[in-house]
């Protein structure tokens, strides 16, 4: 019998790097993982495959809609779909192997199959044989699932989810999009841009639940402008195929008939066939695994990161509660800030978060001042011809500390880098705002947005 200090189950971004790193600090570690390719939903059918087809997807649109403004004329441009979708196939496949690569240069074992836990220190892994694993500590990190949703018949094809539509083997004529939140978005801009009449139905009445509502009022005008319809406060009670198109019903309105309709409400814990029950591990009222603040459950030895817990589902934050749980297991001080954990939805512009919203603020009594900077008097950004969006720094009102930034516009998600340390480290506002940014650079809206808190913005 198999024994290791360690037996991770799960090769996502959390669990991937929990082996590594807790092989770093010396332990002999396992991973178990069922599909034949490491890196998980994340990067197999997730943030990787969707971001190649966004890039490959908004250089088309620029090709086609804007690069007569840079004095570029390219005639007719065309969409060669396959080689989109093999280009996005090479990006995941190289990926993948090497975290194979990694696995080997750490000593990682990696064992195929589903990992079942039979006992506080024993793992089964059920694949083409039965393999029992012996060890000291077993660490959950089996991520999320789509979320169902009642009435909505997914067969993995016309009617799909993320999965599906990262793959769709030609343009829909018409897709309808079921959420608003940032998956929906994501693909539905890739499609919309491919060609596609896109419509999103969202049950709230706004976008991008969650987010600061300034910035997702912002970019719904912003993507109604780039062609997606929204249908917002839309109970979908119904979708299903009939006779080859996709029917979806909706509370109080007409039925929609479409090509492709994409289930994009959400996403929940992985937790079946983990065998948590017969272990006597318990979930919330959510159905996630329930952790305190080491990652440890009721049961000593076992353990739960990333999807499987409260919190985001991110792989960021799946990644440091790997760091964490591994240098928790061998005595090192760990943690986790999840008011510095970024968010960012890669449209265009992309949208970036960190920290608290300015809807958070005021629900909890916080005081609080705002700058917000435009895109449109920055010079970088003028350059880029992208100028639509801003950058929002709130700060508190007594003592100046940063508590979140919000941006909409060209490169958030790598702009927002910067908000997070400032977070980490309790930065102020006069701290971002008198740190020399370079010029001419979209950072300097950063510094701007910070300079505003106090009013004392200098370019607007």
């Amino acid at each position: 019998m198999p024994q290791h200090d360690v037996v991770v189950i799960g090769a996502g971004p959390g669990g991937y790097v929990a082996a590594i790193r807790a092989a770093q600090n010396g332990l002999n570690v396992a991973c178990v993982e069922v599909e034949g390719a490491l890196g998980g939903t994340c990067l197999r059918v997730g943030c990787i495959p969707s971001k190649a087809l966004l890039e490959s997807s908004e250089l088309y649109r620029m090709a086609r809609d804007h690069f007569a403004q840079h004095g570029i004329e390219t005639g007719g441009v065309q969409v060669d779909l396959s080689k989109m979708l093999a280009r996005k196939d090479q990006i995941v496949t190289g990926l993948t192997k090497g975290i194979e690569g990694l696995f080997k240069k750490n000593k990682v074992t990696r064992y195929k199959g589903l990992g079942k836990i039979t006992g506080p220190n024993t793992v089964v892994v059920e694949g083409t044989e039965s393999i029992e694993l012996q060890a000291k500590s077993i660490v959950i990190a089996t991520g999320s699932k789509s979320a169902p949703l009642r009435g909505v018949e997914v067969d993995g094809d016309l009617i799909g989810t993320s999965t599906e539509a990262l793959s769709f083997p030609a343009v829909p004529g018409h897709l309808v999009v079921i959420g608003a939140g940032v998956i929906g978005l994501e693909l539905g801009c890739v499609w919309a841009r491919l060609g596609a009449k896109v419509t999103v139905l969202e049950y709230l009445p706004r976008i991008l639940p969650g987010m600061d509502t300034e910035i997702a009022t912002e970019a719904q005008k912003i993507l109604t402008k780039q062609g997606l319809e929204f249908r917002l406060g839309s109970r979908v009670t119904s979708a299903k195929v009939v006779d080859g198109k996709c029917v979806v019903e909706c509370d109080g309105a007409e039925p929609i008939t479409c090509d492709r309709v994409l289930l994009a409400v959400g996403r929940l814990p992985n937790v079946d066939g983990l065998g948590l029950d017969a272990a006597g591990v318990k979930l919330d009222e959510r159905g996630r695994v329930a952790v305190d603040d080491h990652f440890r459950t009721n049961i000593p030895g076992i353990y739960a990161i990333g999807d499987v817990i409260a919190g985001p589902m991110l792989a960021h934050k799946a990644e440091e509660e790997g760091v964490a749980v591994a240098d928790i297991l061998t005595g090192r001080y760990a943690h986790v800030n999840y008011d510095a954990i970024p968010g960012v939805v890669y449209t265009e512009p992309e949208i970036a978060t960190v920290g608290k919203s300015e809807d958070q603020l005021k629900q909890a009594e916080i005081p609080y001042r705002k700058g917000i900077f435009p895109f449109m008097a920055n010079g970088r950004a003028k350059a880029l011809a992208h100028t639509e969006g801003r950058v929002k720094v709130l700060a508190h009102a007594e003592t100046d500390r940063v508590l979140g930034v919000h941006i909409i516009g060209p490169r958030a998600g790598d702009m927002i880098a910067e908000a997070a340390v400032a977070i980490e480290f309790g930065a102020s506002a006069e701290d971002i705002a008198r740190s020399s940014h370079a010029h001419p650079t979209l950072a300097e809206c950063i510094k701007e947005a910070a300079l505003a808190v106090d009013g004392r913005a200098i370019h607007f």
